[in-house]
């Protein structure tokens, strides 16, 4: 089998496998639950990973604000793990993001390591009030769903790099974000935010 996979926009045609995508990584990847038809209104958000078996990766970006936009059902099917997708996929999605005009790109993950390590700060989530206004204030587990928020300044020609950033945000501090102080650190979540539609189940 064939190990190429191609990134691309998504067409209505793939609706269906990238519903199917989604749902059958909803626990690994702590995803939202889509409906198709939820799925299809998005489609033109999404960038899928095609592969000759089918599509084993997926991300959409969907806008906040004019100035902020969020990565959400974000993952890579488990056999595809491993092989640099997931990252291929969020760069595609802040250089799109950034050709838009989008200031900022954020996501929200339990699992804020992984953006760490493409180039994101990790914020309160005081500091997105857009993603709060859209999607917290109405989720039974606002104030209490133990995500991070994860935040990309975007510019002309942004590149997402699988390094450190210069610092890291929390609590209201700037902390050196030398690999070993992120080793170190024991982070907690800050604030309230949904079931995530933007976990990371990265490559």
């Amino acid at each position: 089998m064939s190990s190429s996979v191609a990134l691309r926009l998504a067409e209505s045609a793939d609706v269906g496998a990238v519903h199917r995508l989604i749902t059958q990584n909803i626990e690994a990847g702590h995803l939202l639950p889509r409906t198709a038809e939820d799925v299809g209104r998005h489609a033109a958000r999404f960038i899928v990973a095609q592969h000759e078996s089918g599509i084993v990766g997926c991300a959409e970006l969907a806008p906040l604000s004019e100035r902020v936009a969020e990565i959400r059902s974000f993952v890579v099917d488990e056999p595809f793990r491993g092989r640099h997708i997931g990252m291929q996929l969020v760069e595609q999605i802040a250089s799109a993001a950034s050709r838009q005009g989008y200031a900022t790109l954020c996501a929200f993950t339990h699992e804020p390591s992984r953006f760490v390590r493409m180039g994101f700060t990790i914020v309160p989530h005081v500091w997105l009030p857009e993603k709060i206004a859209h999607d917290c204030t109405v989720c039974p587990l606002f104030r209490r769903c133990g995500q991070y928020a994860v935040m990309l300044p975007l510019r002309s020609g942004v590149n997402v790099r699988p390094e450190p950033p210069a610092a890291i945000i929390q609590g209201g501090r700037t902390i050196a974000s030398k690999r070993s102080n992120l080793e170190r650190l024991q982070l907690r979540p800050t604030a309230a935010r949904e079931p995530d539609r933007a976990e990371a189940v990265l490559a």
